[in-house]
């Protein structure tokens, strides 16, 4: 295994304080320089064959180093339980691109497997064959296990990631359990990381905390656009595709970031939402656009606000 900077640099000073010991010509420390730039070049390389699933869109994958691991843990959290449909969608929505990338690439089929624990099934609910069938995945190739404990639910996410079965392994907690700390997701990272697979830890209603999660994300709800006419315009009081928005919490870029992304099921690929959008929602947004209107002669020279304006039908 490929050592740290630190550690190489510790490792290269005893060296040499032993050579200078022992009364060592030059070569043998130039030596044991070389065995340390080996080991860099062994740590770069792995770091640029690295497994990624780019999203398709450029300041998301850059800022991921080319896209979502594929070969460890990155967590999905939302910060209210009602927003679970997001969460959950964004990574219905990653394990679809694994079924199409192993469709465009020739290989078999594999299922996905989707692991809840039994408080986070009951409140969040459980995924429903039609709609994931509407959302880009195929239900045959899809496993939903809700084992009784969360210990049972660790240990099949664990032996599930190592057995290297599944294409992507969906683990779904309530909150932040005790039983599930930093020692658990660190050894599920590991496992992942031996077998070549990704895991995915959908932590509902949870905070921030200490994790071996290589990138965390926060998912929220965001209004879906209407949809596209064949002309380019937009039909009017309808409902697009889902559209998420997703903040990279934990990565090693200084800020999180965050943007809009929406899903297209039917391309299953992720489309960057456009700007000029109006992203808010229908209770965020006024009834009317309160146009100002002139100031009285007899009162002060600054318009007050106009707030929302609601018209209500005559009772006669």
């Amino acid at each position: 295994m490929a050592q740290s900077a630190v550690a190489r640099e510790r490792l290269f000073a005893l060296r040499e304080t032993i050579a200078k010991l022992e009364g060592k010509p030059a070569p043998t420390l130039a030596a044991a320089a070389s065995e340390a730039l080996a080991e860099a070049g062994l740590e770069a390389e792995k770091t640029e064959n690295a497994l990624r699933l780019p999203l398709g869109i450029a300041a998301i994958d850059d800022a991921m180093e080319g896209g979502v691991p594929l070969d460890g843990l990155t967590e999905i959290r939302t910060k209210l339980l009602r927003n679970a449909g997001t969460s959950s969608g964004f990574v219905l929505a990653l394990s679809a691109m694994l079924q199409r990338q192993d469709e465009e690439s020739g290989q078999p089929p594999l299922p996905v497997l989707w692991i809840a624990d039994t408080v986070a099934s009951m409140e969040a609910g459980r995924p429903y064959a039609v709609g994931l069938r509407d959302f880009g995945l195929k239900p045959r190739l899809f496993l939903h296990a809700t084992p009784r404990k969360l210990e049972d639910a660790l240990w099949l996410a664990e032996t599930a990631v190592e057995s290297g079965v599944f294409p992507a392994t969906i683990l779904e907690v309530r909150g932040n359990p005790k039983p599930f700390g930093l020692t658990e997701s660190r050894r599920l990272n590991l496992r992942a990381k031996a077998s070549g697979r990704p895991l995915f830890l959908l932590r509902q209603s949870g905070e921030e905390e200490a994790s071996s999660a290589i990138f965390r994300f926060l998912a929220e709800p965001a209004p879906a656009q209407a949809r596209p006419l064949p002309d380019g315009s937009m039909l009017g009081g309808s409902i697009g595709n889902p559209v998420f928005r997703l903040t990279l919490e934990k990565s090693r870029n200084p800020a999180p970031l965050s943007l809009l992304l929406e899903w297209n099921p039917h391309d299953r690929r992720f489309l960057p939402v456009r700007p000029s959008a109006d992203t808010r929602f229908p209770d965020q947004r006024a009834a009317h656009s309160g146009t100002e209107l002139p100031a009285s002669i007899d009162r002060p020279n600054r318009t007050e606000e106009v707030g929302a304006l609601l018209a209500f039908a005559r009772s006669s």
